[in-house]
């Protein structure tokens, strides 16, 4: 569920002081993960690699507190779950979005991937979890490799974002280049930064 909270009570004080009215709050960081062992999961069983990203991202996400809270429409909101979203391709041929709720059991978390991006597609109609649970949006453009993105800045879409590409293949690992953007009020860049080697090490303990 989803309740606003006094920023004044939490330690994003200052930053909702400083950035709910920036006219430029989002903060983009780019990384470069070693997705050598997702890659391996996924062939071993099977598995699809955007899936086990999204999984990997709702558990790095998991343990940062910042991430159970979010600015919106100029309120400081708290969250007791989060959700992943992923962009698909529908049945029309165009594109929807689709909410998967975070569940630390992995097969709990496929089947759920497996469930409701199939309700998606087929009914060309958006999952929608965001008035229960913190939703880390994400988008891959598996068709082409790219270095990393930059999304909407003007605070519109407050929610943290994750952008990747066409993995890598090197000598003996493969890699993934990804940009993460993040509303500044929500999290400062050390968060972040836990953030994104939480996911390494996410990346790392799959098996």
């Amino acid at each position: 569920m989803a309740k606003e909270i006094d920023p004044k009570s939490t330690t994003r004080a200052k930053a909702f002081e400083f950035w709910m009215q920036a006219p430029n709050p989002m903060v983009t960081f780019f990384k470069t993960l070693n997705v050598t062992r997702l890659v391996k999961v996924s062939k071993k069983h099977g598995l699809k690699f955007n899936m086990l990203m999204d999984y990997c991202i709702g558990k790095a996400a998991a343990s940062v507190k910042e991430f159970y809270m979010l600015p919106v429409n100029g309120k400081l909101m708290q969250y007791d779950s989060i959700a992943v979203n992923t962009i698909i391709k529908n049945d029309e041929g165009e594109v929807s979005s689709c909410d998967i709720p975070y569940s630390e059991d992995l097969a709990t978390f496929n089947r759920n991937y497996l469930k409701y991006t199939k309700i998606v597609a087929e009914s060309c109609q958006d999952w929608d979890l965001s008035e229960n649970s913190m939703v880390i949006g994400t988008s891959a453009i598996i068709d082409t490799e790219i270095d990393g993105a930059v999304g909407m800045n003007s605070g519109i879409f407050n929610n943290p974002f994750m952008i990747w590409g066409r993995y890598r293949k090197r000598l003996f690992r493969y890699e993934l280049p990804v940009s993460f953007q993040f509303h500044h009020t929500q999290m400062d860049g050390a968060h972040a930064g836990k953030f994104l080697a939480n996911l390494q090490q996410a990346i790392e303990e799959l098996r």
